[in-house]
């Protein structure tokens, strides 16, 4: 008995050092070999195919240096930035393993005063500096030949948006040259100096736009005048954003920028959020910022815009609380999710999350030689009311409200051969000639073009606060400075539409995967089909109220002595009593039944939020259980 427990220990002894032994061996033959599963449905830890066709077309051996201050002491303030430091270091090294030899990586510890250190800010690397004072390192160096482009510090925040801006390092240093962008607008795109008076309180200048940013990285950024009569011949792409009060002068020189082959983003707009919050006047600010167009070029091409009535969409419409209700709802504020999108197009068919702000909608038949392509469009379940009454209150937006039961064109894309809006050339020179100018022109002009040689594209958009920081970035302060964070994908999309525009598509791809998220499209169908439920009851309530305070206003007016402006007769004391306590009854109606709509909603969001918590623990014990009995029979029939 004694030998048989001894054999036992020796073997179970003998098979625990195996395994080790085993185990052992085992990874140290696997150490050189880097390979991980990415579960993720996007697929965020695997590079995107657009980096992958980057890395691809590499001919020379392109140098990334990274530095990060690893040495740095792991104290509580730095624990996550170190963490998220060594996801950027893998990062690196899947390009370096996907560049099969065209990217040569180097990495750095700059310690205080040392050579890694003068390396860094040789490369223009900047340190944070830590609560204790210590410089902390996280940046990045891309370089091949002469050319040189810096990631400074690998902010957090960017974390999405890494690859692309490792990416687009490795794009420029591989081509240095930046195309012409021309921006136009009657807004202040590019900031503007603060006023003298407010100045003198403290109040800074304004900065330029985060996409104007965005753009100056990768392409040399002009302004150009919204009364410009020629466009510049070396831009090659021209972006227009809300040209209201833009002059036919101005619109000729776009259409024969246009007919040159240049390319065109107009953003246009049916009520400016942005241009009513500039008035000067509060109440002209209130009546809305008005809409603007190219009314010349648009019909010239067969598209019509509705610049004064605004898209409302039951579906899409955002749902923003404030201090008086936790559920307040804009409908003519669009979360646009992926239906809303067009998943054909490179520029939309990656990006699943863009917000649309009291715009307008596009309609009609392109002009024969053009193809159009809809990138944006509501829902089914939409309608245009009026910019003004849309600015007024979201109240005061549905009033009319009728959805028309198709979808709307909120953006779209036009290819071909375009003709002239001007098939009397120049306007200026018509009007002159009209007049009987004699003046003779300083130069010949040259003759004004009628119809583009070649296809060139015009991409059309119904927002412009779409592209405000106001409606796009979160500034967020941090222990390494004011970060910026991205609340929607509009800057992704514009950014798309641009680099298609002007010929690189791999970054698109690449930009597009960080806009991914995830909406609850189920709480969103959800309350739609809520809101359905309940809409009926409140327009009624609704409607109930407003005509018994119509019926008090014209008893009020039908008092018997009109110079006694506040005494009416008992009669009509007694139906105005009833009048009013019918109101106040309606009113504490209407509010209850919008405390059930809420409710209802709130239900919803619980039992999701409770099925995703426990569905998967649940299925885990509940495979367990079955697996123990289904032994345990097994087991039993032995």
């Amino acid at each position: 008995m004694q030998k048989k427990s001894l054999q036992t220990f020796l073997f179970s002894v003998g098979g625990i050092i195996a395994m080790a032994v085993l185990l052992v061996m085992v990874n140290f033959l696997l150490a050189g070999a880097r390979q991980r599963v990415d579960l993720t449905q996007e697929k965020a830890y695997t590079l995107s195919a657009g980096t992958r066709a980057i890395l691809a077309k590499l001919e020379t051996p392109v140098k990334i240096r990274f530095y990060y201050s690893q040495s740095a002491a792991s104290t509580p303030q730095v624990a996550g930035i170190k963490t998220y430091a060594k996801q950027v270091e893998d990062l690196l090294t899947e390009y370096q393993q996907a560049a099969k030899g065209k990217i040569i990586l180097e990495k750095y510890d700059p310690k205080p005063d040392s050579d890694a250190e003068d390396s860094a800010r040789l490369d223009g690397v900047t340190a944070a500096q830590l609560p204790g004072g210590d410089p902390f390192y996280l940046g990045i160096a891309v370089s091949q030949l002469d050319a040189k482009e810096t990631i400074p510090f690998c902010a957090p925040n960017r974390e999405k948006l890494l690859e692309y801006d490792i990416s687009r390092a490795i794009t420029r240093v591989v081509h240095p040259e930046k195309p012409v962008i021309g921006v136009m607008s009657s807004l202040p795109v590019f900031g503007g100096s603060a006023n003298p008076m407010m100045m003198q309180m403290g109040q800074r200048p304004q900065p330029a736009w985060a996409l104007i940013g965005e753009l100056r990285k990768d392409f040399t950024v002009k302004n150009v005048a919204l009364t410009a009569d020629h466009i510049d011949d070396d831009i090659k792409l021209l972006m227009v954003i809300h040209p209201k009060g833009i002059t036919d002068e101005t619109q000729f020189a776009i259409d024969q920028f246009v007919l040159r082959g240049g390319k065109l983003i107009a953003f246009l707009d049916a009520n400016s959020l942005v241009d009513s919050r500039n008035q000067q006047n509060p109440m002209m600010g209130q009546m809305g910022g008005g809409g603007s167009t190219l009314d010349k070029l648009l019909k010239a091409w067969g598209i019509t815009f509705e610049d004064k009535k605004v898209v409302a969409d039951l579906n899409y419409k955002m749902v923003l609380g404030d201090s008086n209700d936790a559920n307040a709802q804009r409908p003519t504020w669009l979360s646009l999710t992926r239906e809303a999108l067009n998943a054909d197009d490179i520029i939309t068919s990656q990006i699943d999350n863009i917000w649309y702000f009291s715009g307008g909608a596009f309609s009609g038949t392109p002009a024969d030689g053009l193809q159009e392509t809809v990138l944006l469009q509501s829902s089914p379940n939409s309608g245009l009311v009026e910019g003004f009454l849309a600015n007024l209150s979201p109240e005061s937006a549905m009033k009319d409200f009728k959805s028309g039961g198709k979808d709307l064109t909120l953006a779209l894309k036009l290819t071909g051969k375009f003709k002239t809006a001007f098939p009397h050339g120049d306007p200026k020179e018509s009007a002159e000639a009209h007049d009987g100018a004699t003046n003779a022109p300083a130069a010949p002009l040259a003759p004004a073009l009628k119809e583009s040689q070649a296809d060139t594209t015009v991409i059309l958009i119904g927002d412009s606060d779409l592209v405000n920081d106001g409606f796009t970035i979160q500034d967020t302060p941090t222990p390494f400075g004011t970060m910026r964070r991205s609340l929607n994908a509009n800057l992704n999309f514009t950014q798309n539409a641009v680099e298609q525009l002007t010929g690189d598509n791999n970054l698109i791809g690449v930009r597009s995967r960080a806009s991914l998220n995830r909406p609850f499209e189920v709480v969103r169908k959800k309350e739609a089909e809520a809101n359905q439920k309940f809409q009926g009851v409140v327009d009624e309530l609704q409607k109930k109220a407003e005509a018994a305070q119509h019926r008090i206003n014209e008893l009020q007016a039908q008092k018997s002595d009109q110079d006694q402006r506040f005494i009416v007769s008992p009669e009509q004391q007694a139906e105005i009593a009833k009048l009013q306590k019918e109101s106040v009854e309606t009113d504490k109606k209407l509010r209850a039944v919008k405390k059930d709509l809420a409710r209802e909603v709130d239900s919803l969001k619980t039992r999701l939020a409770l099925w995703n918590i426990f569905a998967v623990p649940a299925g885990v014990v509940i495979g367990g259980i079955f697996l123990a009995v289904y032994k345990r029979k097994l087991t039993g029939a032995k």
